[in-house]
This record gives C-alpha cells, structure tokens and sequence, in this order.
C-alpha cells in the first residue's frame, strides 16, 4: 500500500465514525466509495501481478572489450484493468539505469546497450520491476530471479614482439633439450650415410646383411611457460591489460605451434595448455571468468613454478607489481635456463621507485617490456 492508499483509508475510517456519530448519510457513502476504490486498486495489482511476465535476452553472450551488447526486455501482460507504467530497473554489470514501460497491450520491448568496459563475468537483467494500480493506492512488484543473465567480457589481443630463445633457438625444438632420448630405442631403420656407428644395430645387421641403425625416441618441445599475475590489481583497467597480455603471447606462440602453458594461481585455480589446433580461445574465456579476489601472492607463484624450468623454453611474467621478492623469483627463474621476458603493466612508466627493481632484472639479462592500460 502506497502513502495515498494509507490516506485513503484514513479518510475512509473517519467518514464512517462520522456516519456512526452523525447518521449523515453523506458520511456513508464517502466510505463505500473509498472502500470500493481500494478493492478496485488492490484487485487491479494482484491481477496485473499474477499475469505479468519478464523475459530478457543478452547478445551477444559473449563480446570482445571495448565493444557493446544489447539487452532486450519483453513485457507480457494479460489482466484487464488498467495499471501505470512499469519501473524497471536494469542492472549493466556495475552500473544500474532505470526505465519506464507502459503496460498495455501493445508494450513495446526494451532495448538497451551494454558497454563492455572491462573483462569479466557482468550480470545484466532485470533487478526490479515495480508499477501500481490507476489511482496509485497499492504497489505491485514482479519476481526478477530469472531475468538476470550473465555477459561474458573477453580480453582482446595484440601484436606482441616475438620471443627471444637462448643461442638462436626456435622454441620449437631446442637444441640442447629436444635431442633424442638414447634411452629409449623407438625403432630402427636402414643406415644413412652421417649415421654415427654406435646407433648401428650390429646383431640385426648381420642378420639382415645390411646396415641397421635404431632410432630414438625425440622429446616434445619445451613449453612456453607464461606467468600470469592473479593477485587482485589497484584497478579493473590493470586488470584488463594483464588479461590481455597474456592471451596475446599466447596466441602468438601457439600459431607457431608451441606449446603454451598457462597456470593461473587466483580465485579459481586452473591451468591452460595448448591443443594441436593452436586455439586460445578456452584461455580468454578462463580469464574472463577468473573472480578478481583472493590468489597466491606472485613472489610465491614464481618458486612455485620453478620446477617446470627444465621442460620450459622461454617464459613469460606478466605482473603490475614490481618488488623484492618478484624480482628475486624472476632472476631465479633466468638462473635456471630458459629466456625470460617480463611485461610491466603500470600507468606511470616512468616512476623513479621502479628503476632499481629494472636494473636489477636486466643486469640479469631478463627482458623487460612496458604495458600500459588502455
């Protein structure tokens, strides 16, 4: 009941005690006509309720950073007396906006545009929809639980300079790591001239009376580990940029068909390897639903994954903090073997407090790139 139907009710009670003390038939009929307005206004609302529908779309479910997505709202409504406009409330991620609905039989559907600002798992739908009968004396409100849908804001990539491997090597197979396994004889063939004579198989080739040379299995080639930052950032544009960092040095490597692994030590522990097909695509959909609370400090990330370095290429750290112990974890992690390269998400590249902690990582011969949000 909304403060106009209190008032009335008010004015309904006095006038019957006036009746009752009075005899004034006047005073009768000023409370039936209040009570007959108040039944007219409560059964337009419970009707209007009871028949009301909400039906909202997002699309696309899924859109880049940067682009928008369009949230359609349907009203569907059946009962016969008349009720005011519908106030719908639309919630867009952090934002909320509200609308207004006229409720009859020819409503038009509501088409508002979601800006997809930051990377991340956005609510959108319906929050609230409230409307009251024609005299305004009982609010009615409709159930929204099922109208809010979630929008999924996926990082974008861009060009990224290719990776540098130690003494000229590819990434796709190193030298001194992805020679053949002597260990492990896979088969053997017929002898070619360059063939060193220890691989030659002496028994089979007496047998055979030619030359046989066994083969050995080779290794896979070492992954291209990427480091990415979880911990929760100062800002959701931080965030953004180091989201997108690391798919784009993902993507880069996995068209040169390099294994790529991504452990992402957040809110939601989980970990990316490439597939043959080379696609990223599940990659920015773990980032975009990676919650930005909680995760394993980095400095700890980073002597986690120390023992990966032997199977590991070349890596990649990708953080917006520079301090002691991330510069010790990336120094130990060069110390180790493979290439490393840290981008710097920061929005004042140029802070002095930064300089010692750069200085440091590149008197270890680790590359540094700067990143900053867009």
């Amino acid at each position: 009941m909304t403060a106009r139907g209190r008032t009335l009710l008010l004015i309904a009670a006095g006038a019957l005690y006036s009746g009752l003390s009075l005899g004034g038939r006047m005073f009768y009929l000023s409370a039936l006509f209040a009570v007959l307005s108040m039944l007219f206004s409560a059964l337009s609302v419970l009707l209007a309720r009871r028949s009301l529908q909400l039906d909202c779309q997002v699309t696309p479910e899924e859109t880049p950073r940067g682009e928008t997505a369009h949230l359609r709202v349907r009203v569907r409504r059946h009962a016969p007396l008349p009720v005011s406009p519908l106030r719908v409330t639309v919630g867009l991620g952090d934002l909320q906006a509200e609308y207004t609905l006229p409720l009859n039989r020819r409503t038009p559907a509501l088409e508002v545009d979601i800006p997809a600002r930051h990377i991340g798992a956005l609510p959108a739908g319906v929050l609230s929809a409230a409307f009251t009968d024609a005299l305004g004396l009982f609010r009615g409100q409709v159930s929204c639980r099922s109208t809010v849908q979630e929008l999924l804001v996926l990082p974008r990539s861009f060009e990224v300079a290719p990776l540098r491997f130690l003494d000229g090597e590819d990434g796709r197979a190193l030298q001194n790591r992805t020679t053949e396994d002597l260990s492990s004889p896979e088969d053997t063939r017929v002898y070619r001239q360059g063939d060193p004579l220890k691989r030659v198989h002496w028994k089979l080739s007496a047998r055979r009376r030619e030359l046989i040379v066994r083969k050995f299995e080779t290794p896979a080639p070492p992954d291209t580990l990427i480091l990415l930052d979880c911990t929760p950032p100062a800002s959701a544009a931080l965030w953004d940029a180091l989201c997108e960092t690391a798919l784009s040095v993902a993507e880069m490597q996995a068209k040169s068909d390099a294994p790529v692994r991504v452990p992402l030590y957040g809110g939601q522990a989980v970990e990316f390897l490439s597939d043959r097909s080379g696609s990223v695509a599940p990659l920015a959909e773990m980032l975009a639903r990676q919650p930005l609370e909680g995760g394993t400090e980095f400095f700890r990330v980073l002597n986690t994954e120390l023992r990966r370095m032997r199977r590991t290429g070349a890596t990649v750290i990708i953080t917006a903090q520079l301090n002691a112990g991330v510069v010790e974890g990336v120094k130990h992690i060069r110390r180790m073997g493979p290439s490393a390269r840290v981008y710097y998400i920061t929005l004042t590249p140029d802070d002095p407090s930064d300089r010692p902690y750069i200085a440091q990582l590149q008197q270890s011969l680790v590359e540094v790139c700067y990143v900053k949000p867009a």
